[in-house]
């Protein structure tokens, strides 16, 4: 066999070699490819490779990007950042709720300063209103249907009787208003009368009998000064467990009914109404003295929170927040009786007891 008929020699089989693998290994031949072009036996043997499936004599691996570094053991993750602590809100419009009381304290001083019969006249209407917002809220809750019109007449009927004939003729009123709710309701068909009748009847107590008080403290010699001072120490109990609770407040006083309520507003409560209670008792009432006033704020504190609670409890009962939105700030008539109905016949009960009902 001469040179001219050299060929390539067979790549053997296994493992590729390379050309510097040890001293004794020829070099490649330089053979012309089929265009004529020389190329290097070992490309050759790298496109048979390629060609059969397999990976490339000199495969290169691609690069790889470097892995993030992770942060510093003593870096603080974002998960572990506490949120900023959320800032107290009032709950309400302070601007509107001031306004409103500026307003109705307005409407209040002025009647009974010109002449008491006006004054009864308020008192009426925040009744009949109050009622109204009772007896609505029943039926579209609850399904209750208790009679509006002889609550509104026999309401009314009440609060003039109790200051025209005293206590007797409160207590007569409020019987006779009892029967007409149970005879109006034989009007209508027989189904839920005793849930409708008894609705009526918690109705015409809970709203125009307690409010009699106050035309029995107007009844007085010194009425108008008796007057102001069971308002002003029922606003004044508010204010005072409002401030401090949304100041102070931490431990819930009613969790389940006004989760609002803390016992820190409780006790500003009683020291707000305590200290008016013994400067209206000195400069208002005829014949009262200052410690008799801290004895009639602290029930005033206590009766009015009360209040606040039993309404709150109903609400809750209802599903509601407000018993109606007459009063921007405040919500309806009832949310301002709440704390004012129970507390009329405490102060009527202590101011008797201490100066008498002249």
């Amino acid at each position: 066999m001469n040179d001219s008929s050299w060929q390539p020699e067979p790549v053997p089989a296994g493992p590729a070699y390379d050309a510097q693998a040890g001293p004794h290994t020829r070099p490649m031949p330089i053979v012309p490819d089929a265009a004529g072009r020389d190329f290097d036996d070992r490309e050759a043997r790298d496109r048979g490779a390629a060609a059969a499936g397999g990976p490339p004599f000199r495969a290169e691996t691609p690069p790889q990007e470097p892995m993030p570094s992770p942060p510093p053991p003593h870096a603080p993750q974002p998960q572990d950042v506490p949120p900023p602590p959320p800032k107290k809100r009032a709950g309400r419009d302070l601007r509107a709720a001031i306004g409103v009381g500026v307003g109705l304290g307005a409407v209040i001083f002025a009647s009974l300063l010109i002449v008491k019969a006006v004054f009864v006249g308020v008192v009426v209407v925040a009744v009949v209103v109050g009622l109204w917002e009772l007896t609505s809220r029943l039926q579209e809750k609850k399904g209750i249907k208790a009679p509006l019109v002889p609550l509104v007449v026999g309401g009314a009927a009440m609060i003039i009787a109790g200051y025209v004939r005293g206590a007797e003729g409160a207590w007569v009123a409020m019987a006779l208003t009892a029967l007409a709710v149970l005879v109006w309701r034989m009007t209508e068909p027989p189904e839920d009368y005793l849930k409708d009748v008894t609705a009526g009847v918690f109705a015409a107590f809970y709203v125009p009998f307690l409010a009699t008080f106050v035309a029995l403290l107007l009844t007085a010699d010194d009425g108008p000064q008796r007057v102001i001072t069971f308002l002003l120490l029922t606003v004044v109990s508010d204010t005072g467990a409002y401030a401090v609770g949304w100041r102070f407040g931490k431990t819930k006083l009613a969790p389940r009914i006004s989760p609002g309520k803390t016992r820190e507003g409780l006790l500003g409560a009683v020291a707000f109404a305590m200290a008016a209670g013994a400067l209206c008792m000195e400069f208002l009432i005829d014949g009262g003295a200052w410690w008799q006033g801290l004895l009639l704020g602290l029930a005033v504190a206590v009766s009015a929170t009360l209040g606040d609670l039993g309404e709150s409890m109903i609400k809750r009962d209802l599903g509601i927040k407000d018993m109606g939105t007459l009063l921007p700030g405040h919500g309806g008539i009832m949310d301002r009786l709440d704390s004012l109905l129970p507390t009329a016949p405490v102060v009527w009960l202590l101011l008797a007891a201490f100066v008498g009902t002249g």
